[in-house]
């Protein structure tokens, strides 16, 4: 019998795999493991709420307000952009190239 030492990475892969261990071999893992595991899923699900949140938002929104005038010019053509004035109601049109 070999005995091998997992993390919580490899017993996230084994199961999302859906490997089935050899019953040749034995695995060991510190007692944290149950913690680090359980951390891992509760980030993967936070990140996964977040993307569709994010998803949502994006459906709702009429205009892309950002102060980073590069990101704002490489989605020109792909979202409507809007100045941090119009927030304000200072300037109405989304759709404008931010100035």
């Amino acid at each position: 019998m070999t005995r091998f030492v997992v993390d919580a990475s490899a017993v996230l892969h084994l199961a999302g795999a859906g490997i089935k261990v050899s019953a040749r071999h034995k695995l060991l893992a510190p007692t944290l493991l149950r913690s680090q595991v359980l951390s891992a899923l509760h980030e993967a699900v936070r990140l996964l709420g977040d993307a569709v949140l994010r998803r949502r938002a994006w459906e709702l929104a009429d205009a892309f307000v950002t102060l980073d005038i590069e990101l704002a010019r490489s989605v020109e053509g792909i979202v409507a952009t809007a100045s941090i004035d119009s927030l304000a109601g200072r300037r109405k049109a989304p759709g404008r190239p931010l100035t």
